[in-house]
């Protein structure tokens, strides 16, 4: 396992170690010695979607007391996956990351509290899967609407995007009081 950090302080990049033969592949998806090396953290639950081609899950929090740490991945298929930096102290407040994750990289981003998450479907279809340390709590659940103008995040569109309407109207990153 590879573990890479990124121009946003705490977010990283985990590359499995990929051992392939005539018969496929076999890696190890999450390993808690490992991560923990880097990173402190107990997953309470693992959640799953399944999405079409356009889609756009996103961006999604929870707020304190119940914000969630994410580790991403994509079990089937390519996403753009996009993390937010919502901590108010942080140099790079307002900042964005994206990277591809893909059934073919096998990669997976670890998202800290603090981040707003969210990804778009690039395949047919995606399955995405993710780890988090803190239940559902539907009285915390926020969120950045997907186009905001101030983040101006480049989802690289070549089709008209399919959101569901509570993603329309999630509010903007300016109305945003962040609470990290």
């Amino acid at each position: 396992m590879k573990i890479s950090k990124t121009f946003i302080k705490d977010l990283l990049v985990i590359e499995p170690q990929l051992f392939k033969d005539d018969r496929g592949f076999f890696y190890e998806s999450y390993n808690k010695i490992n991560l923990d090396k880097f990173i402190n953290v107990v997953f309470v639950q693992d959640n799953e979607s399944k999405s079409i081609k356009g889609v756009i899950r996103g961006l999604h929090f929870q707020k304190p007391p119940h914000a969630q740490t994410k580790l991403i991945r994509c079990v089937s298929g390519k996403i753009l996956d996009i993390a937010v930096d919502l901590r108010v102290n942080s140099k790079t407040y307002g900042k964005f990351f994206s990277i591809e994750l893909s059934s073919e990289n096998n990669n997976q981003l670890f998202i800290p509290k603090g981040f707003a998450h969210g990804f778009q479907v690039l395949s047919e279809t995606a399955i995405v899967n993710y780890k988090v340390d803190e239940y559902y709590n539907p009285d915390s659940n926020s969120g950045i609407v997907w186009n905001d103008k101030d983040l101006s995040i480049d989802w690289n569109l070549d089709l008209k995007p399919i959101l569901s309407s509570k993603d329309l109207n999630l509010e903007s990153f300016k109305n945003l009081k962040s609470q990290f």
